[in-house]
């Protein structure tokens, strides 16, 4: 699954991006699109300054009376991952990141990322759930052994006798 999303966000995505560009600039014109990202990226920037600011005041407020701050937390994360967002450049890379960082969207882009961490932190814990068994991929079978992959090997100790002579410590 994450090579898949690496290949998505390293292929797809760049050509998405530019077949957009390209549209756009065939319908609005070369010069409006490059005002259209250049009007983005100001009031991406402006927008991220204000929220980010909104939300380490949130942050500090929270810690100040001794809860645990995840809701403030996911947005911190939130704000910074739409605002590198929008300094990419392309259309659809800028509307994503307005969705992360504007307070309307936000709550919504915060419940999935909730979902997709939960999702990940129980594929994570599976082999861990009772019953189950730690690195279980990673544990050769051996059936007079169970839950060990080593192999043992026969063989015997031999006392070297002439350490004493020589004043050596074995």
């Amino acid at each position: 699954m994450v090579r898949l999303l690496l290949f998505l966000a390293f292929l797809v995505v760049p050509v998405l991006e530019i077949w957009v560009l390209i549209r756009t600039g065939q319908v609005i014109g070369g010069w409006q699109t490059i005002g259209l990202l250049v009007l983005a990226g100001l009031l991406g920037s402006w927008l991220v300054r204000r929220e980010g600011r909104r939300t380490w005041a949130a942050l500090r407020a929270g810690i100040a009376s001794g809860r645990m701050p995840d809701r403030e937390l996911a947005d911190g994360a939130l704000v910074v991952a739409g605002g590198v967002l929008l300094l990419t450049p392309g259309l659809l890379s800028d509307v994503l990141g307005f969705v992360l960082i504007l307070p309307v969207t936000r709550p919504l882009a915060r419940r999935a990322l909730g979902w997709f961490l939960d999702r990940r932190m129980r594929a994570l814990a599976a082999p861990y759930a009772p019953g189950g068994v730690p690195f279980a991929p990673f544990i050769a079978a051996d059936p007079d052994r169970p839950g060990r992959g080593a192999k043992v090997v026969p063989g015997e100790v031999v006392e070297d006798t002439t350490a004493g002579e020589t004043g050596r410590r074995p």
